[in-house]
């Protein structure tokens, strides 16, 4: 029988009343549950303990003064995760990661195994992190800008009311045209000036009428879909336009990639290299390499160039990022590069839209390559730039030419870039002494007509600005002396346009090899001359630049393109046509 059930039966019996609170259960804590034993622990410590002088004796808990005396035992697990480097061994160190940092063909693995602020360290500037710290608080330290003897106030204000404020803006216009004004007489550039009032206004750079046509791909939707492109993207594929490629790049977004998102890749794409002759093409590549890894590639869903080299380069990111279940792709560039054709070719059929003109891809939008590769399109982006004429925009392919007002005035600085016997080729028209009776003549062949027997002049512009972009009129722009000049061949990228040569070299023989390879200046002068003739009989015809010194461009990327590799890297040149460019527009330079 239960103890509750005795205790009431023995109640019962002798004729008590009562309640069961205080009957004790066996196995339960009847009288103090765990928070009142607490509270009770709590009121036990009365402090510290005192003789009859007041001295104390023993101290309360937690308020002695004195320290324990103790050794700790020194341990050689203190020291584990130490090392010790020397300074020499250290800058070693920093020089070599630098190196390889610094090649565009080197990818740095798992970068927090390695002591990277050791590198970093010592590349920025010495003391200037405990510089500014020090700056900062001596300029407003913690005492005066919090606490109650803050010292931050609002800002005083020298008017009393609105009317006063604009007054006081007018005088301080006043003293900024007094200033310009002084400062265009110590120049003496002020006979050059319009007269009139308001004459100091055309030097402003601000204050020019640009037409709004000019400001395209520079919208906020732009780039809002520019960075959701970058972050969603593990690899940046930029696309050039191989006629203008330092013209196309978008050196605002590279600066921000560097900076922000060092870990992700980033490969030039020279795209259109068809439009361009083949040594031209492997001078960009060579140029453009030692900043960036680049391939020159020709977008077209039959017949392109540089597919498999591409492909072969995205697996090779794969396999870099295993731990990754995929990697995205991201194609950024100006507009009208090729962004959405190059991915119609990687696919080898139409699934995005494409078309000759600027503007055709609106939002950011996904395509799966292959299982663990997906491409991401985006809208074509222009980074505005103070520099940039409006000239200059429209010759890189930016804006629609339908929309442009007054084209003619565009024309002379296009023929600038063009040569003379390409137009006369290209139009079937010859004998023209400036760019508005090349127009005239042009319409009056073409029957482009208004009232009155008058050439329409913006109508014939319109269709020679689009033959221009178009590729229809054969142009390009030169790579820079010193890349010409250079003929070093990086280790085993010696092929025409940068790619791998088509037979691997041995180890046996790679003293055979580098001796043959090397001396690329020392073929024999009959051998030159020959390759000279071959190419000046098919660039001649094709492609001969443009330029001041004509003479001298040619001759160098001929020379250029007989030491370096065979003509069989590129696309050949006669199988290219004018009408070849005019159909394939539609799909190659979208």
């Amino acid at each position: 029988m239960g103890t509750a059930k005795k205790e009431r039966n023995r109640l019962s019996r002798e004729g008590k009343t009562g309640s069961m609170d205080n009957v004790k259960i066996k196995g339960e804590n009847f009288y103090r549950d765990a928070k009142r034993v607490r509270a009770l622990n709590i009121r036990k410590d009365h402090g510290p303990q005192r003789n009859a002088e007041g001295t104390i004796t023993q101290a309360a808990k937690y308020q002695s003064r004195d320290a324990p005396v103790a050794r700790i035992e020194p341990n050689r697990k203190w020291f584990q995760n130490t090392r010790v480097i020397s300074q020499e061994s250290l800058t070693q160190f920093r020089e070599a990661m630098a190196e390889k940092a610094s090649d565009p063909y080197s990818v740095l693995l798992k970068s927090n195994k390695l002591p990277m602020t050791l590198i970093r360290d010592g590349s920025d500037i010495p003391g200037l992190k405990q510089h500014q710290a020090k700056m900062t608080i001596e300029t407003s330290s913690f005492a005066d800008t919090f606490g109650p003897k803050a010292q931050r106030k609002r800002v005083k204000l020298g008017v009393s009311s609105l009317s006063d404020l604009a007054e006081n803006s007018e005088n301080s216009m006043d003293t900024y045209k007094d200033r310009l004004e002084q400062a265009k007489l110590l120049s003496g550039t002020t006979g050059i000036e319009l007269a009139g009032e308001d004459s100091y206004e055309v030097t402003d750079a601000l204050s020019m009428a640009i037409e709004p046509v000019f400001s395209k791909g520079q919208s906020k939707r732009i780039w809002n879909e520019l960075y959701k492109v970058l972050d969603s993207s593990d690899v940046v594929l930029h696309v050039l336009d191989a006629r203008n490629p330092e013209g196309t790049r978008c050196r605002a977004v590279e600066q921000y990639l560097k900076k922000e998102a060092p870990h992700k890749h980033l490969v030039f794409i020279l795209n259109k290299v068809d439009l361009i002759p083949t040594s031209v093409a492997a001078q960009w590549v060579r140029y453009l390499s030692k900043e960036v890894p680049t391939l020159a590639f020709h977008s077209s869903i039959n017949n392109s160039f540089g597919k498999g080299q591409l492909i072969s380069l995205l697996r090779q990111f794969s396999s870099l990022h295993k731990d990754r279940k995929q990697i995205s792709v991201g194609l950024i560039g100006y507009p009208n590069v090729g962004k959405s054709s190059l991915i119609n070719t990687l696919k080898a059929k139409k699934v995005t839209t494409v078309a000759p003109v600027p503007g055709e891809t609106k939002v950011w939008q996904f395509v799966t390559l292959m299982k663990r590769i997906y491409l991401i399109d985006c809208p074509g982006i222009v980074p505005p730039n103070a520099n940039d004429k409006p000239v200059d925009i429209l010759l890189r392919g930016v804006v629609r030419i339908e929309k442009v007002e007054n084209p003619e005035q565009y024309i002379q600085p296009m023929m600038e870039k063009v040569k003379r016997h390409h137009l006369e080729r290209t139009y079937e028209v010859s004998n023209w002494k400036d760019h508005h009776e090349f127009l005239e003549l042009l319409g009056r062949k073409g029957g482009r007509l208004l009232k009155a027997g008058e050439v329409d002049m913006d109508g014939v512009a319109k269709m020679v600005l689009t033959d221009f972009m178009r590729g229809k009129i054969p142009w390009f722009t030169a790579p820079p002396k010193a890349a010409a000049e250079d003929a070093t061949v990086i280790e085993g990228r010696e092929g025409r346009l940068g790619e791998m040569p088509k037979k691997r070299k041995r180890d046996a023989g790679d003293e055979d090899v580098s001796t043959t390879t090397k001396p690329s200046a020392a073929l024999s002068a009959d051998a030159k001359a020959v390759a000279e003739d071959d190419d000046n009989d098919e660039e001649d015809d094709e492609f001969a630049g443009f330029s001041e010194d004509d003479e001298d461009d040619d001759s160098s990327e001929e020379g250029e393109g007989a030491e370096v590799g065979d003509e069989e890297d590129m696309i050949p040149l006669e199988d290219l046509s004018d009408s070849d460019d005019e159909s394939g527009d539609g799909e190659e330079n979208g």
